[in-house]
């Protein structure tokens, strides 16, 4: 199943994708596609209904964060092992940490807004993880039947705030707007291997991402295990796993950053697409 979140900024209805790629209401049978609605119970109740029985949604709405009421947003970072090494890093131990602030989310294609005199945003592509069920002390045998299902997220970057501003990279991870998440979430029954989907960025038309969670160095249950052994995992939570190659200060000879009026459009294999228009903050 497809599930959405459509209508103005914070007035989304509840929705879904139907088989003809037609957005039909929800409304009638959850409040929002968050809390309690993410759980088994409910995805499976809701994957039971005759979808061609619900209101069809007319015209072309905007469509917003896939998941209402994100409590912990969390970012993997060195994630993928061609990432890691155009930074010349070394690859982590463990999963590497960090959190985004949930005033950074906004929907697949809303703009995106430099903070003010930013000259160092950066893009990444990345798979998102929403997480169904608490999860505390989980195995990874069974870290994947706490994952209500998967999404797109573009967790922007201004490279300086990150590494400058004296630290953690949660300065330059959380500014407005810096967290599109979307188009929908894809429940994970639908996903047969989060560890073997495609994914691709481009800005301004030019490719510059290609990847593939294959080369992800922890996968998706390694990640959902070992953070629930540090606090417990919430319905609602959502793990952005990392990026693969390509990223702006990544490119040789001189890194490459966004500027105002630059066009992000972003994909994985199964979930859908993002496009965002950049402008830079009054």
């Amino acid at each position: 199943m497809k599930l959405v979140r459509y209508g103005a900024a914070g007035a989304e209805k509840p929705g879904l994708i139907d088989a003809k790629g037609d957005l039909r209401d929800l409304s009638a049978h959850v409040d929002d596609i968050a809390g309690e609605a993410l759980s088994d119970a409910t995805i499976g109740r809701l994957a039971a209904l005759d979808q061609a029985s619900l209101p069809l949604v007319p015209g072309n709405p905007r469509l917003g964060p896939c998941v209402g009421s994100i409590g912990k947003f969390m970012c993997i970072g060195l994630n993928y092992s061609d990432h890691a090494a155009e930074t010349g890093a070394a690859i982590p131990e463990h999963p590497i940490l960090f959190m985004k602030a949930t005033s950074a989310v906004v929907g697949p294609n809303d703009t995106v807004s430099l903070p003010r005199g930013s000259e160092h945003s950066d893009w990444e592509v990345e798979l998102g993880v929403v997480i169904g069920k608490p999860a505390k002390y989980v195995s990874k045998e069974d870290a994947l039947d706490y994952v209500a299902g998967y999404c797109v997220i573009n967790d922007v970057s201004e490279r300086k705030f990150q590494t400058q501003l004296t630290g953690q990279w949660t300065k330059g991870k959380s500014c407005d707007t810096f967290g599109p998440i979307g188009p929908w979430l894809v429940t994970r029954d639908e996903i047969e291997d989060p560890q073997s989907l495609a994914m691709t960025l481009d800005v301004n038309g030019e490719r510059r991402q290609t990847g593939n969670t294959a080369t992800m160095i922890f996968t998706v249950a390694e990640i959902v295990s070992h953070l629930s052994q540090l606090f417990t995992l919430q319905p609602g939570d959502v793990i952005s796993t990392g990026t693969p190659p390509g990223v702006g200060m990544g490119m040789k000879p001189t890194p490459v950053y966004l500027k105002a009026g630059d066009v992000m459009e972003l994909w994985i294999e199964g979930l859908g697409s993002q496009r965002q228009s950049v402008v830079m903050d009054a």
